[in-house]
């Protein structure tokens, strides 16, 4: 946890944002089951919750009060009998001291408070409820049903924290480092572990086991697979062969939560093949030429389209595309071998604040989503400012399906070499991935360097 002002402030700035005579609801997330009650999934905070309150524990809840300017932590002190199974824990009292909290109440008496806010004509305001749990637990509470709740959730509230959360402090900004190190230590880790006939499930345990070991977790599913062009793949049953690629993207969330989200991809033999690195140092020139363009006041939707030019110019120089390659971009011809985002923002979630909304998140009233395939899938678009942490995740794959499609239909043929890309169905994909800070003045790859060039990552597959 951070300092106990930390959390004070952050409420305090909170309730300056949403003053409107309203209460304003956090909700922590509870225990989850996995195949019967007491066999849960491990637990994990909400996000919001964490941010405002700190405590990662489940069965609690906050009332912040913009006019008397209090917080109250609602939650249940452990009886004995709880603590044979689950040992000693904080207080209410603690809990509530630690992050400047004046008051603590019984969970159960929070329906009766928010029954008694909503009969005097207070607003509640929450947010958009995730968990089914949640759900019904407002819908009993404001007496709406479960429809009503999922479309009554508070655009005000919604607005004011991504106001706040957008911009890391610096005690955020130390804790997304730990976490990239650490996600940096696991794809090593991979590099140096992977050889022909060990299964992708092998490795899955091997970095699963490094996040772990460093007091966090992984930060989302780990994606590590032979199959790159599936773009989030979670299958680990395949077994590596001479000739093929891994792609890995998976990454650690530290003790506090905050997440790193790493990718790299790296060939089963110590080398890369000549079309392996053909399409890996175009992957790898858009990324590095991306980051370096990253500063203050710079649409990200910019950065994407130029990322996607580099590669696109690129595969016109293999023989893939043809044609205008500006002209391809804008009418969105690229997209079959970059079909999604450059990046998304990140801190305590992977995609910051995604639960929020993330139009809200990436877009604003004057820069806002493309419905164009491909650029529809850019969860950033907006100007970047400093302290924002960000991902640059350029790729490039070669889809079957959707190859097949494409053709079949005649889609931008003038653009598209498609009995040259026939030569790469078999070639599965290519992302690489970082995660950086906008500063003041610039940018700052965070972490420990990864390695990332053909040179460093075919040092790493000789035992380097």
């Amino acid at each position: 946890m951070f300092p106990k002002d930390t959390y004070v402030n952050r409420r305090q700035q909170l309730m300056a944002d949403v003053n409107d005579g309203g209460l304003i609801l956090l909700l922590g997330n509870e225990e989850s089951s996995k195949n019967y009650k007491d066999n849960t999934y491990r637990f994990r905070q909400d996000s919001n919750f964490l941010y405002f309150l700190g405590w990662d524990q489940p069965h609690l809840a906050a009332v912040i009060d913009p006019e008397s300017g209090e917080t109250t932590l609602y939650g249940d002190d452990l009886s004995v009998d709880h603590i044979v199974w689950m040992g000693p824990q904080p207080g209410m009292r603690e809990m509530a001291d630690r992050v400047g909290a004046k008051q603590t109440a019984p969970y159960k008496s929070l329906a009766d408070t928010l029954a008694n806010a909503a009969a005097s004509g207070r607003k509640i305001h929450y947010l958009p409820p995730y968990r089914a749990e949640n759900l019904l637990k407002i819908s009993r509470w404001l007496g709406q049903t479960p429809d009503a709740v999922e479309n009554g959730h508070s655009v005000p509230l919604v607005k004011a924290i991504i106001k706040q959360a957008s911009y890391k402090s610096a005690e955020e900004i130390a804790e997304i480092e730990k976490a990239v190190t650490i996600s940096g230590q696991m794809h090593v880790a991979a590099m140096r572990s992977a050889r022909a006939g060990i299964r992708e499930a092998e490795l899955t345990g091997i970095v699963e086991g490094i996040a772990i070991g460093a007091g966090g977790d992984v930060a989302y599913p780990v994606i590590l697979t032979i199959n790159g062009q599936t773009l989030h793949n979670h299958y680990h049953g395949n077994v590596l062969q001479s000739g093929q690629m891994v792609l890995g993207d998976f990454g650690a969330e530290t003790a506090t939560h905050y997440a790193g989200d790493i990718t790299r991809t790296f060939p089963v033999d110590t080398k890369f093949t000549a079309r392996q690195k053909d399409i890996y140092e175009l992957v790898l020139q858009a990324e590095l030429e991306s980051i370096n363009a990253l500063k203050p006041g710079i649409p990200y939707r910019d950065i994407h389209l130029q990322a996607a030019r580099i590669m696109a110019d690129g595969l016109k120089d293999l023989g893939l595309m043809k044609g205008d390659m500006e002209a391809a971009v804008a009418e969105g011809a690229h997209a079959m071998f970059f079909p999604h985002g450059l990046g998304h923002m990140m801190g305590l979630d992977v995609h910051d604040m995604e639960d929020l909304g993330e139009d809200y998140v990436g877009y604003t009233d004057t820069i806002r989503r493309s419905p164009q395939f491909g650029l529809s899938a850019l969860r950033l678009g907006r100007e970047l400012e400093a302290g924002f942490v960000l991902t640059v995740e350029p790729g490039l794959y070669f889809i079957p399906e959707l190859i097949d499609q494409w053709q079949a239909a005649g889609k931008f043929k003038d653009f598209i070499n498609y009995d040259k890309v026939a030569e790469y169905r078999d070639f599965s994909g290519v992302r690489i991935e970082d995660n950086v800070l906008i500063t003041e003045d610039g940018h700052r790859v965070l972490g420990a360097p990864i390695p990332k060039t053909v040179d460093e990552v075919e040092a790493v597959r000789n035992g380097g």
